[in-house]
């Protein structure tokens, strides 16, 4: 047996699905594609999460696009968060041209154009899909690792929680946890001393400062009603074919805190509301995060933890989640782990840290007796990428240079006229486009505190009344009345009465 014919045997051994799978190409060996050597991923293990990875301009976003295409054929529905907004043209036909059809000729993989049904997320004032979420849905461990709180400040956000649940005061947007805060360091202060203990005023002054810090990243647009409901991002259209959901993050890439927060709190909420799975075969949802590392980068340990958490139990529920970024050292070592589906695209060695990188990204990946891991790295092609993932036993497939098939979709961004389109026609836009301001913890506390302001104001009149006449009761008798009171004692005194009985007798004898 010749080298290709061992290099053939062991990819398309190591790459058999009994099950349902998705092709992403074909092998190659000493820079040559060998037909008929098909990298099939099953479905059955793609929620065991992914890592795709490469410099700039090695083909990244077009096999996310690869990727998503596939799955949304098999009904598998998709969120993609779109950085840098060149994602969107997934939604409309692509172009057979001439290099494309060679390419699959090259693996023997037939090629068509097709397109997708999408839905296009918000987070911002885009237009799109509003996404939002109240702070009560965050609850106060979640609120309180966000903004990076230590052990007392999210006590303190436990007891703000439970002062809101207790007085039945919604927490929906962050003006309410705001004034929640501000009442419990004034008006309310000894209300909290009383029934929930003392709260340092520098604990919540820096609390409010990190919640500041957070609004300032754009974050009051996503606090706030109508909740985005998690069964909408697991649509199926008419023709069986899986939504293509992409959140349009281009506006908030200097934001990393916010989309950390969304991320964070949309994990959150799969996992509570999504049932257990088992082994059904195929996962319910996949979810791609572009430039991963902004998540990463800016994250606390806290956050980092409660990720890895996540990552680590989502998968029992049907979700697989697959970090894009330049270099998979940019993903921390403990989620790196939890990744079974490694696609490697080329990597530049131009100085000596990044030659470095490239030995540290090779040692994490299976060893071949087809290639050296380190070299391939920096020779491989656009479109080209090492690929490793798991059988459907949960087994390592072998390392494998991959030729990846091209988008059947196009591989452009859609113009503003086709994204208003879209929007237009969507059932989504209409159902969250209307901002909910119900009653809720920043009224009630006003209503409060305005009630509160009266009571002080009538017992403040009581008490300038009851001084008042207590100032009219110490100043004594008026002048008048000291007058009456002298004459009256002048003409009851016993002198007065004998000279004026002594005069009127002498009258008489005249």
């Amino acid at each position: 047996m010749n080298k290709i014919e061992s290099f053939s045997k062991q990819i398309n051994e190591g790459y058999f699905c009994k099950g349902d799978s998705i092709i992403i190409g074909g092998g190659i060996l000493d820079n040559e594609a060998i037909a008929d050597t098909l990298v099939k991923i099953p479905l059955k293990t793609l929620n065991r999460h992914g890592l795709i990875a490469g410099a700039t301009g090695t083909g990244k976003t077009k096999t996310i696009q690869v990727l998503s295409e596939q799955l949304s054929l098999a009904g598998i529905p998709v969120l993609m968060m779109d950085i840098k907004g060149d994602f969107s043209g997934i939604a409309k036909e692509g172009e057979e041209k001439s290099f494309i059809t060679e390419r699959h000729a090259k693996i023997n993989l037939p090629y068509s154009i097709a397109k997708f049904p999408v839905e296009l997320l918000t987070l911002s004032e885009q237009n799109g899909v509003r996404l939002r979420a109240t702070v009560s849905e965050f609850g106060p461990v979640l609120f309180s690792r966000i903004l990076d709180l230590n052990d007392t400040q999210s006590g303190v956000i436990s007891i703000i929680f439970k002062y809101c649940d207790d007085n039945k005061m919604p927490l929906l947007d962050l003006k309410d946890i705001k004034k929640v805060i501000n009442y419990i360091t004034d008006e309310g202060k000894e209300e909290i001393n009383e029934h929930y203990g003392k709260i340092s005023t520098s604990t919540t002054g820096t609390i409010l400062r990190k919640i500041i810090e957070l609004e300032q990243q754009g974050a009051e647009l996503f606090f706030g009603e109508k909740s985005f409901e998690i069964d909408d991002l697991m649509r199926i259209d008419e023709t069986g074919k899986g939504y293509v959901n992409i959140m349009r993050l281009t506006d908030i890439q200097d934001k990393p805190k916010l989309f950390s927060t969304f991320m964070l709190s949309l994990l959150a909420e799969i996992y509570q509301q999504m049932p257990e799975q088992g082994d059904s075969g195929r996962p319910e949802l996949i979810i791609f995060i572009d430039e991963a590392h902004l998540i990463f980068k800016e994250a606390s340990k806290a956050l980092l933890e409660q990720i890895e958490t996540i990552v680590k139990l989502i998968r029992s529920k049907g979700i697989g989640i697959y970090f894009i970024t330049q270099n998979p050292m940019d993903v921390p070592s403990g989620i790196l782990a939890q990744l079974g589906l490694k696609i490697q695209h080329a990597l530049r060695a131009f100085t000596a840290n990044d030659r470095k990188s490239i030995k540290q990204t090779a040692d994490n990946y299976p060893i071949s007796e087809f290639y050296e891991t380190s070299e391939v790295l920096t020779s491989l092609g656009i479109g080209e990428a090492l690929v490793t993932a798991l059988n459907e036993k949960g087994i390592p497939t072998p390392l494998v240079a991959t030729m990846l098939r091209a988008p059947m979709s196009r591989m452009n961004i859609l113009t503003e006229t086709e994204i208003q389109e879209i929007n237009n026609q969507s059932k989504l836009v209409k159902k969250y486009s209307e901002l909910i301001d119900r009653e809720s913890a920043y009224e009630m506390l006003n209503k409060k505190i305005t009630e509160i302001e009266k009571e002080i104001a009538m017992q403040e009149k009581a008490k300038k009344t009851i001084k008042t006449e207590k100032i009219v009761t110490s100043r004594g008798p008026s002048t008048t009345e000291v007058v009456g009171k002298s004459v009256l004692k002048v003409l009851t005194s016993a002198t007065f009465i004998r000279g004026f009985f002594g005069v009127l007798s002498k009258i008489m004898k005249k």
